[in-house]
């Protein structure tokens, strides 16, 4: 019988406020959690942060706490695809019995765009190998930020993206996960520039589903950098391609928003979701220390927090985070 036991733990400042503190306190943006075999494996945007340059970063844990990174999931680059890799997303298929990874990545063709690389691995920490072409070309930033999710109510796989100042858009995938089924369409999820202040541009999307509604996360406005303005928003239906409500339409304070900027961190955004085997759910996300962006440094450490849904929407909850013992 596996047991899990939870601690409960609380960080405080000097002055006695909650603390919040990093998971892994290196570069490590637009981080990606699922669990396998026992344990957690993140991947994250390429870095040199661990002292050797990964495509595809990749860091496992037992208890959520503690955090090691193991190396590059992707060490060889795809023939497409010459520079910069980033927001990985993994997930295990049992029908090919596999790990998928899904990446985006700038092609060989300067005037092609950028593109979306699909790989294959049967270890979750890889070594990842490409399929052999890109499963999306769009030029700009259209081709970006893939998250796949299997629908619980229908089992197919669907591909969310985007995408700079155009819709993120969701498409239906082939069993293979290599490419697109025949019959299917790309569906705009949800538009830019509904969400004010971050919502001048859209990007990280990510679906998550909770008692019959499929929960779209994305961010927004501008992720890095000196003039890094970023936050989490969130918007629900109650089938994967839409319509979608977002929560500023509904909520008393016309806001989106789930997670913004406090008096720890600065622009936390591109964000994942996922469970912990003992009925729990967390968010994982992206954000630069504020005393770091103070001082002009602009890493983006990953963050782990609790998430719950109340009312029909999720929360999430800064003051705890709770370490789960290795089944």
């Amino acid at each position: 019988m596996k047991v899990l036991l939870i601690v409960l733990a609380t960080f405080y400042s000097a002055g006695g406020c909650a603390q919040q503190q990093p998971a892994i306190r290196s570069d490590f943006p637009d981080p990606a959690v699922i669990r396998a075999n026992g344990k957690y494996y993140a991947y994250a945007t390429n870095s040199g942060s661990a002292g050797k340059w990964s495509n595809i970063q990749v860091a496992v844990s037992g208890d959520l706490k503690n955090w090691k990174i193991v190396g590059d999931a992707l060490p060889l680059r795809p023939v497409w695809a010459n520079r910069d890799f980033w927001a990985p997303h993994v997930l295990y298929n049992d029908q090919l019995k596999k790990f998928v990874l899904f990446y985006a990545a700038e092609t060989t063709d300067d005037k092609e765009g950028k593109a979306i690389g699909v790989a294959f691995s049967e270890k979750p920490e890889g070594p990842f190998t490409d399929s052999g072409r890109p499963l999306l070309v769009r030029p700009g930033f259209e081709a970006i930020d893939p998250m796949t999710f299997k629908d619980p109510q229908t089992g197919k796989y669907y591909m969310a993206w985007g995408s700079a100042f155009q819709p993120i858009r969701i498409r239906e995938l082939r069993p293979d996960m290599a490419g697109f089924a025949g019959q299917s369409k790309a569906v705009a999820l949800v538009q830019a520039g509904a969400d004010k202040p971050y919502g001048r541009l859209i990007e990280g999307a990510w679906i998550d589903y909770d008692h019959g509604f499929y929960y779209l996360y994305y961010s927004g406005d501008n992720c890095c950098g000196i003039k890094a303005h970023y936050a989490v928003m969130v918007a629900r239906a109650k089938k994967i391609t839409g319509p979608y409500t977002r929560l500023g339409s509904v909520a008393a304070n016309k806001s989106s928003v789930i997670l913004e900027q406090d008096s720890f961190f600065v622009a936390p955004g591109h964000n994942a979701v996922f469970g912990d085997g003992a009925g729990n759910k967390w968010i994982a996300y992206h954000a630069i220390p504020r005393e770091d962006f103070k001082k002009g440094s602009y890493h983006r450490f990953m963050y782990l927090n609790r998430l719950v849904y109340k009312n029909g929407w999720p929360v999430v909850i800064k003051e705890t985070t709770v370490s789960i013992k290795p089944e």
